[in-house]
């Protein structure tokens, strides 16, 4: 069972030899005509207005971002898409918890040496609670949980025979080498972590971060959702539905005096949670916090549009097209400028999922299953209206059958060769598969896989709901022949990516835009016209977790 998800056994799946062997895609000439008619001016329009000063970076719950919600509903109604949000309009309301913690708060560790001389934001922080306005823990022990990953299946438990009850955790971000890329990305969440504490009885958590030059800065707030009853729904800092008295994080230096107490070498533990030999231990210290916290509610929007399918039974059924529409707004000036316009990220996905609404609305004879188009809010802060939107969606969640999401694109050079992010734990590659072998793009597998993109955009939170799901991004094949795409990509990202450098002025290829449309067009569609629905692959990771939340 365990090899099943080592690096070489998802090689092997990601690009088979018989992906092209399949029997070709097939497109009539009514969907080919109008597949053919995708404008590259058009995506360019549409990235130009959400990526204007006026919606002031679209940061979710702000008079710019309705300016998106406003523009992309607009664009629905004159498709003709009809609304498939709350109440028979186009959107669904999400409401987000802004925490802020009060002056005041208290972090103290004491060991055999006596009470540790820390310093608030430079050897700690402490996060504000979203859920409960006052926290404290007294003297709770320490232990250290290496990476915090329990998957006793894949032969690795941080939490086997470590007892944390009343205790608050130590953890590192990380995951064993023997993990594939998108198992071992799902395997940091911290969400996932958080639970795996908190079930076995732990107060806190405290995440050490050894490498980090500073600390997070949480004074202008930490987000989470809420749900229909009020009450935290999804958050990186709190595992809902518990009584959670700490959330924290702290340098390596604390790290490693804490470590001591156990005569611990942080360095040799490291090497050993690396090679997948868990380090668990109880530290020889105790913590004693306090806390309190103050909410702003705010109120946003995701956006819901759908083209009903034209079976008598699949129609029920739906694929979505996701993308997510908020962005980071006015931030501290880079190079003179403030306004984080996301002209790349998302506008341009955003503009991709309309010109694909745009095809279908095209179309004479509609696809067996229905489409639905849905434009998220809050990504930038932690995947919360895609949160909002899986965990109720505006449809019913066994109705959903797959999600391709699209996440800044990156058009900023000919769309040669792409990677489908989650396409190898479902039958959703083959549909992959048949669209790339037909547009003559290459499927390669993820140049970065580093980066954790599958878990960091909001395809994951489709996973987490038992959906399949994937995320198309670029590849590293380039026209010269060096296919090193992701060094090009790596160098424009320094300069533009989560910075107000990415307007509409930058770098683009629009012509890539129009066959990155094409491509995603083709993978949903070959869904909605296939009689049976997308599966998680046998055994899978991700299908053993999540699968049964969808119902069926």
């Amino acid at each position: 069972m365990k090899t099943t998800f080592l690096k070489t056994a998802f090689a092997s799946l990601l690009i088979t030899s018989t992906a092209h062997a399949q029997a070709p895609l097939t497109v009539t000439a009514p969907v080919k005509q109008v597949l053919d008619q995708v404008q590259p001016e058009a995506i360019k329009a549409h990235i130009a207005y959400l990526a204007d000063d006026k919606l002031q970076g679209r940061q979710a719950g702000t008079p710019g971002y309705q300016m998106a919600v406003d523009y992309v509903t607009k664009q629905l109604k004159t498709l003709g898409v009809q609304p498939a949000g709350q109440g028979g309009t186009y959107v669904q309301k999400v409401m987000l918890r802004k925490a802020f913690i009060k002056p005041g708060a208290t972090f103290a560790a004491r060991d055999a040496q006596g009470v540790a001389p820390l310093t608030a934001g430079q050897d700690y922080v402490i996060y504000p609670s979203p859920e409960l306005p006052a926290t404290a823990v007294t003297d709770a022990p320490l232990a250290f949980a290496g990476y915090g990953i329990s998957a006793p299946d894949l032969g690795y438990d941080d939490f086997a025979g470590l007892d944390v009850k009343g205790k608050v955790v130590i953890i590192v971000r990380g995951a064993p080498s023997t993990f594939a890329s998108t198992v071992a990305a799902a395997s940091q969440d911290l969400s996932v972590i958080l639970q795996n504490a908190v079930r076995r009885g732990a107060v806190g958590l405290i995440v050490a971060s050894p490498r980090a030059r500073t600390l997070p800065d949480v004074k202008r707030g930490t987000y989470s959702v809420l749900g229909p009853n009020g009450k935290v729904a999804s958050s990186r800092s709190f595992a809902v539905g518990s009584k959670q008295q700490l959330y924290a994080t702290i340098n390596g230096a604390t790290l490693q005096r804490f470590m001591q107490t156990a005569a611990l070498d942080t360095a040799t533990v490291f090497a050993s949670l690396k090679s997948g030999k868990p380090a668990s231990a109880v530290l020889k210290a105790t913590v004693s916090a306090s806390a309190q916290s103050t909410y702003q509610d705010i109120e946003s929007y995701n956006v819901v549009g759908k083209v009903t399918g034209s079976d008598a039974k699949l129609k029920n059924e739906y694929v979505v097209h996701s993308a997510h529409l908020d962005h980071l707004g006015i931030t501290a000036p880079v190079q003179g400028d403030s306004i984080n316009n996301g002209a790349h990220d998302n506008a341009s996905g955003v503009s991709c999922v309309l010109e694909i609404a745009k095809i279908y609305s095209k179309l004479k004879e509609k696809p067996k299953r229905s489409m639905l188009f849905v434009f998220m809010t809050s990504e930038e802060l932690g995947l919360l209206g895609s949160a909002a939107f899986a965990a109720n969606p505006t449809v019913p969640k066994s109705s959903i059958v797959a999600d391709v999401n699209m996440d800044m694109p990156t058009i900023i050079a000919p769309l040669l060769s792409v990677v489908a992010l989650g396409g190898q734990h479902s039958t959703l590659i083959e549909p992959v598969n048949k669209a790339t072998a037909y547009m003559g793009i290459t499927l390669e597998q993820d140049p970065e896989p580093e980066q954790n993109r599958f878990i960091r955009s909001d395809q994951y939170n489709f996973v987490t709901a038992g959906i399949p799901a994937l995320h198309i991004k670029y590849g590293n094949k380039t026209a010269d022949g060096k296919n090193n795409l992701n060094e090009t990509v790596q160098k424009w990202r320094a300069v533009t990516y989560h910075k107000p450098q990415d307007d509409i002025n930058g770098t683009f290829d629009f012509e890539a835009g129009k066959k990155y449309v094409q491509l995603c067009f083709l993978i949903g569609y070959q869904v909605a016209q296939n009689p049976t629905r997308p599966t998680w692959n046998k055994g899978d990771f991700f299908g053993q977790r999540y699968a049964q939340k969808t119902g069926l």
